[in-house]
């Protein structure tokens, strides 16, 4: 069963050790929703933003996207949540056309 390209993905939000504004939520739902336009077999993402030991990176967010018989994970940090989601985001969109030109080029 494949997911349909215009249901919205389940994306499970957790913020560890502080509260997440809802304006913080709203951004990031809106990032990670932005990666359907890049691979539409998503199946659900846990969204992580906790805080992080480094001084000059003190957000971490940490995304975790199912697709069909995979888990693609990328962790990133930033000065603020909304940079660290960003890097998240970027990163995760490159992960994802790399999957899905190897898994959809060689059949």
């Amino acid at each position: 069963m494949y997911p349909n390209p215009f249901q919205t993905m389940n994306i499970n939000f957790t913020a560890r050790k502080f509260d997440a504004s809802q304006n913080l939520q709203d951004f990031t739902t809106g990032e990670v929703n932005k990666l359907k336009r890049y691979f539409d077999g998503i199946f659900s993402c846990d969204v992580v933003l906790e805080p992080s030991p480094d001084n000059d990176q003190p957000a971490k967010a940490e995304l975790t996207v199912k697709v069909k018989q995979d888990l693609l994970k990328a962790t990133e940090s930033g000065p603020a949540y909304e940079q660290a989601v960003r890097s998240a985001v970027d990163n995760m969109r490159r992960q994802l056309l790399k999957y899905k030109d190897k898994r959809y080029s060689h059949n």
